[in-house]
């Protein structure tokens, strides 16, 4: 669930009402829990915030967090503990155990199948459907991961062992754990297979999982992007051309993170250890690619993954298989005002009645030829009657203007009545919403004395998720992004990333998204390129 990057919608301090209704919540959900335990859980006196999130499929989660480590989070009214919570107090749910390299697979998203349980001589742990359980490794009892069981452990057995045996909702390292301080689990005995020693537990850190994308972004470029005719190629268009873009959805490639830290040392290594590429200055400080060893036995091997390539990815709001983005319809409407009131009245449309243009334009004809407004001598006139006056004309022109053009007419009419829109999502109802529709607002900001920020609001009117636009621009200009909060706004975040980025951000709202160049605002703030004299 906390795979992708989830959407902050509010962040608050408890109060004191809603403190004492979520300790007897814990109480309730988990019984075994001491009044002690309770007490150190959700503390008197220190400060606790509620975090209302959107995770990436949309799901509304609630997240209770303690001296910024969340402790708790709550989906559909259920409670469910963090890893941070089950490392302090490990017998809290029935924890089923698997070997170290399954954990990575769960890290990945996937659920926990039963043939990587490992079964202990005391049989599976004793668990109904759907009942809240935790996954430990081998050799240590510190809980890496939360979820709800499949099927009862009677079933499991039934079953051979074979199917899904936990449908788990949160990992050690995803991005739920990321937002706490980011501790690692504690080193726990395991009672089962103590004194075994045939499995050492090592848990993945950060710099080996980024190891592993890079060497995985790195083949993965070597054998679907790169030809032979680009050689020499500069290590620099390789990693922002090639690289980047074999990154898997959802995952970041950053060398700063690896234990690299820097693509000349990476390539170094792949030279010296692999031999797959040679890599020389051919200018002073600037390296190429000059040679790849395309017949390596790690090269040919290696299996191109299905879906990985960003440009491919931009368009979709969630994992693999969910309906591809599209722009809504937007279409403008127009309310009757109390006081056009009176034109309407023919037409049986009231106060609040909403029209689209061309129906008012119908109506308003009807009005005039119903009623012989038409001009005699000049039919592109239409006469003012009382009507019309007190509907259409300002006071100072009561005893002035007795005719009015058509257009003119019309112009008033539309003038004169509130402005609605209306927005329709492929597969979902029309929403009628008062006002003009926002336009996505594109600014560039100061930030300090020689840095400038690029700003996008109002993604969510039109559907997209702030969070994978961010992800989209990072792999296109490789500058750092941030989700903040509108001020004064409840439900919206903005984009903020670095340097004057509006030209590439105008290409991918037109082009990927196909958002019309009416509803961005902004984009004549791009840089403008051109030959330096």
């Amino acid at each position: 669930m906390f795979v992708r990057p989830f959407r902050v919608k509010s962040n608050t301090v408890i109060k004191g009402s809603d403190r004492r209704k979520l300790r007897a919540d814990i109480s309730a959900a988990f019984p075994s829990l001491s009044a002690d335990e309770l007490s150190e859980l959700v503390p008197n006196k220190e400060e606790l915030n509620v975090v209302r999130i959107y995770a990436h499929k949309g799901d509304a989660v609630t997240i209770y967090v303690l001296n910024k480590n969340p402790l708790f989070f709550e989906l559909e009214k259920r409670l469910y503990p963090t890893v941070y919570v089950l490392w302090r107090l490990p017998a809290l749910l029935q924890t089923f155990r698997t070997w170290p390299p399954v954990l990575q697979k769960l890290i990945g998203g996937a659920d926990l199948m039963l043939p990587g349980v490992v079964v202990p001589s005391s049989g599976l742990p004793k668990v109904d459907q759907g009942d809240c359980c935790a996954v430990s490794v081998v050799n240590n009892r510190a809980p890496v991961a939360v979820g709800t069981a499949a099927v009862s452990s009677a079933e499991m057995n039934n079953l051979g062992m074979k199917g899904r045996g936990v449908c788990v909702l949160h990992t050690y390292m995803d991005n739920l754990w990321a937002f706490g301080d980011k501790s690692g689990p504690p080193s726990l005995p395991d009672v089962e297979s103590e004194g075994q020693g045939e499995v050492k537990m090592s848990f993945p850190d950060f710099t080996v999982i980024m190891d592993a994308l890079l060497l995985q972004c790195f083949l993965h470029a070597l054998k679907s992007k790169v030809k032979k005719s680009e050689l020499p190629l500069l290590t620099s268009t390789f990693l922002r051309n090639h690289m980047f873009s074999c990154c898997p959805s959802g995952k970041q490639l950053d060398i700063k993170k690896s234990s690299y830290k820097k693509l000349s040392k990476f390539l170094q290594a792949m030279q010296q250890q692999y031999n797959l590429v040679q890599v020389k200055e051919l200018t002073k400080g600037v390296e190429s690619i000059v040679e790849v060893d395309w017949k390596h036995p790690e090269l040919r091997s290696f299996v191109v993954p299905e879906e990985t390539d960003v440009e491919a990815t931009l368009v979709k709001d969630g994992e693999e298989g969910d309906t591809p983005y599209h722009p809504p319809e937007i279409t403008t409407l127009y309310c009757v005002s109390a006081r056009l009131e009176p034109l309407f009245l023919d037409a049986n449309k009231r106060k609040g009645t909403i029209l689209q243009p061309a129906e008012v334009r119908n109506i308003v004809t009807e009005y005039v030829k119903k009623n012989e407004l038409v001009h005699e001598n000049n039919k592109n006139h239409v006469t003012v009657n009382p009507t019309l006056c007190d509907c259409l004309l300002e006071k100072s022109e009561y005893q002035e203007v007795v005719s009015l053009k058509w257009d003119d007419l019309f112009s008033r009419t539309l003038g004169r009545m509130q402005q609605c829109y209306q927005v329709v999502f492929p597969g979902q109802a029309p929403r009628i919403k008062k006002g003009h529709i926002e336009p996505i607002d594109i600014s560039v900001a100061s930030r300090g004395s020689n840095k400038k920020v690029t700003l996008i609001k109002n993604l969510e009117v039109y559907g997209l998720d702030p969070a994978v636009v961010a992800t989209a621009l990072q792999h296109r200009v490789q500058a750092s992004s941030v989700l903040q909060p509108v001020p004064g706004a409840k439900d919206k975040v903005l984009v903020q990333i670095q340097g004057n980025q509006i030209h590439h951000i105008g290409n991918l709202l037109l082009e990927h998204y196909h958002i019309p160049r009416k509803y961005i605002q902004g984009l004549d703030k791009a840089l403008k390129g051109g030959k330096k004299k």
